[in-house]
């Protein structure tokens, strides 16, 4: 079963010199790649790891046959790829150095998705105006959250906040990823996949509100909540970057 969809992409350079999140989307003619990476800016060329882990992930799905046939097992090598080509791009670096970088993609085809990520950028599935399902964070304050040591709102401000747990790059050894089975989209589902610039911004309510798409569309949503995002996050905001994708039929 095809998807009737639309999309929109943004990208926002927030209160940075530099740009370091690479938003990609791929689409054939029956499956479609939704791509998030953030090049983690306290390494040496965060820029170039996102922009490396990104044309790797978009190759991968280039060369395969759609509809995926194995849709876990490709999300699962390709974000292995990635990781290797951060790996290699960091030869000669010192450990603490090392280009990094998280992703989160999504893959669609067959009426419905499968996602994976590394790190701390995010997928929402929306419904109703409601977030339905999130990605959980691969991040120390997530450990704390998901034992109850503190809550969502303390996730804002938490001084671990930034500290991931899984990468790409950096060492050798796979990093830890979540691959799920295939999720089923609904007429009015939409998708976000953003980095940790975009959703630590904004509350749960507010990136749910994006799917009220009959006020100006997709675009003017997400960049709505982009500039939100930005702005909450005050002069040194990290930058914001997210896809959305909306099942229209």
């Amino acid at each position: 079963m095809s998807l009737q969809t639309e999309h929109a992409v943004l990208s926002l350079i927030g209160g940075r010199e530099e740009n370091q999140d690479r938003v990609l989307v791929v689409a054939g003619d029956s499956a479609s790649l939704l791509i998030v990476i953030d090049g983690m800016g306290g390494h040496a060329d965060g820029a170039r790891a996102a922009e490396v882990a990104s044309q790797s992930i978009g190759e991968a799905f280039r060369q395969v046959s759609h509809p995926v046939i194995d849709p876990q097992g490709f999300l699962h090598l390709a974000i292995g790829q990635a990781h290797q080509d951060l790996v290699a791009l960091g030869n000669g670096v010192s450990v603490e150095a090392r280009p990094r970088a998280t992703c989160a993609l999504c893959l669609l085809q067959d009426g419905g998705a499968y996602w994976g990520h590394v790190g701390d950028s995010r997928i929402y599935l929306l419904r109703n105006q409601q977030v339905l399902e999130r990605t959980r964070d691969h991040s120390h304050v997530e450990l704390l959250l998901q034992e109850g040591l503190i809550t969502e709102e303390d996730l804002i401000d938490h001084p671990m906040r930034n500290f991931v747990e899984c990468c790409l790059g950096g060492e050798i050894i796979l990093p830890g990823m979540n691959i799920t089975s295939q999720k089923k989209l609904l007429p009015g589902d939409t998708l976000l996949a953003c980095t940790d610039g975009f959703w630590s911004g904004l509350s749960d309510e507010d990136i749910a509100s994006i799917t009220g798409v009959g006020n100006g569309g997709l675009d003017e949503g997400l960049r709505r909540l982009g500039e939100q995002a930005v702005q909450a996050c005050g002069q040194y905001a990290d930058n914001a970057s997210a896809v959305a994708l909306h099942r229209i039929g």
